[in-house]
């Protein structure tokens, strides 16, 4: 067993203190992303963890990419039939988690996940780049293939009957809205600023957490 009881650093670069919070997480949500945009110190920063739990009650984690967010909530793409797809059909209560380690930030976010309309899925499915939509037809998402020809195979026999391209109806976009939005900032002494935003009616308060 590998011993990594040594990996460790000290977090010091930021703080989070109540005078200067927003009263909404979206607009704090945008200013944290705005600023790791302008550093271009991540590769893909609207890359997030998105957690389900299964029909069986087991977590499930995988990475997937955020393609929009406004106070409405945030918007992901992905196969309806997928794991994912049918944990939110059988379970809507979902998490999403940012960590931003150039910034010492992360961001967990807990909230209802539902379908995006099929006019919004339609735009972005149609905005992405051809081999990416072909893609995303011949793909079963989680199911079992015999190897990798095999989809390899299927995608260049797609894209050499030159196959109308529709998006399919088992394709398309989530929006996840908030319910609880934890920022966390990383401090001295592993005394870590953790604000927790939550919703009373339709109105947003925040409270601070121990680290």
């Amino acid at each position: 067993m590998k011993d990594l009881s040594d990996f460790r650093i000290s977090y010091d670069k930021l703080s989070l203190i109540e005078q200067h919070l927003p009263k909404e997480p979206i607009k704090l949500f945008q200013i944290w992303f705005e600023e790791l945009c302008k550093s271009n110190s991540v590769l893909e920063p609207n890359a997030m963890t998105l957690s389900t739990v299964s029909n069986e009650n087991k977590p499930r984690n995988r990475v997937v990419l955020l393609k929009k967010f406004s106070e409405k909530g945030f918007v992901f793409y992905t196969n309806y039939k997928s794991k994912k797809g049918i944990d939110i059909n059988n379970n809507p209560n979902v998490s999403i988690s940012f960590f931003w380690p150039s910034f010492e930030r992360q961001v967990i976010i807990e909230g209802i996940c539902s379908k995006i309309t099929n006019k919004e899925s339609d735009k972005y499915f149609y905005s992405r780049p051809i081999d990416s939509q072909i893609g995303a037809i011949i793909s079963n998402q989680s199911s079992e293939i015999p190897n990798r020809d095999y989809i390899e195979n299927k995608f260049d026999s797609f894209k050499s009957d030159k196959t109308e391209i529709l998006r399919p109806l088992n394709w398309g976009g989530y929006i996840i809205n908030p319910i609880n939005v934890e920022f966390w900032q990383g401090r001295k002494n592993r005394l870590h600023d953790r604000i927790l935003y939550y919703k009373n009616d339709n109105s947003w308060l925040f409270k601070r957490l121990s680290p």
